[in-house]
């Protein structure tokens, strides 16, 4: 029987982007199913394997998406959006495998299912790409993501107050404008997706700060306090509004996790 963790590292590090969705779906399936032996036996990689064919650029250098209706802004804004969700992937699965074995069997249960979903919406959005007439890797993007993930893969409690309930919380902030702009323009297929992938994103941030809560209790620390030490230690980046007030509290997270730090 596979181990669980040569399972994740497995998917980690599939660099093809239709191969690591089918590879995490199949890891998903047998976790499931009970193919996986919990065992944690091999070490999950610094960083996962990604198209060799990515140009990276600093996250300050970026092509703005612009707000236009051009062919070119459309493409700018699925191909951000669609990289955004191949990164998580691997976040999902680097949570699970480099922390799942102390925090147990339903923190793994949860960022394996949190990992399908991603592909599930990375898989959408190549689709919507490639009926543009582009696909994933023609423009440039950047490593902001996974370098949030890197500095924090020391502490659980660091991983799940950043990449949770910061940096997907901030999806959840934006996806509705992001929305409404796809609609107005006549994009009813586009806005479906969004409406698809903000209702997953509300259940993913609600998956990290459950944890996180646990997390604090058991370190026996006020959440708010220390989610708030936390992200002034391993955030680079600024906790800033407008706040999706509403779906940030459907997620467990209120304001008085993060109205003291914003700016």
């Amino acid at each position: 029987m596979t181990s669980l963790a040569r399972a994740i590292r497995a998917a980690l590090l599939t660099n093809e982007p239709r191969a690591k969705c089918l590879a995490t779906r199949a890891l998903v399936r047998a976790w499931r199913r009970g193919e996986l032996a919990w065992e944690f036996d091999v070490a999950m990689p610094a960083a996962p394997a990604w198209p060799e064919t990515l140009v990276f650029l600093p996250p300050g250098q970026m092509p703005k998406r612009g707000r236009g209706g051009s062919p070119r802004a459309r493409i700018a804004l699925w191909h951000a959006l669609a990289h955004i969700e191949f990164v998580a992937i691997d976040l999902a699965l680097d949570m699970a495998g480099r922390f799942g074995e102390a925090m147990g069997r339903g923190f793994v249960s949860d960022f394996l299912g949190v990992a399908a979903d991603e592909a599930m919406h990375f898989a959408l959005l190549a689709r919507k790409l490639d009926s543009l007439g582009s696909h994933y890797g023609a423009l440039p993007v950047h490593a902001g993501l996974w370098e949030a993930a890197a500095a924090t893969s020391h502490d659980v409690a660091a991983r799940l107050a950043v990449v949770p309930m910061v940096l997907e919380a901030r999806g959840l902030d934006v996806t509705p404008a992001t929305r409404a702009r796809v609609a107005a323009s006549g994009d009813a297929h586009g806005a479906k997706i969004l409406d698809r992938i903000l209702d997953d994103e509300i259940r993913h941030v609600a998956i990290g700060t459950k944890h996180f809560l646990r997390c604090a209790e058991m370190a026996q620390a006020a959440p708010e306090s220390l989610w708030q030490s936390l992200v002034k230690r391993h955030f680079r980046g600024a906790v800033k509004p407008p706040f999706n007030d509403s779906a940030r509290l459907a997620a467990g997270l209120s304001r008085d996790f993060y109205a003291a730090i914003a700016s």
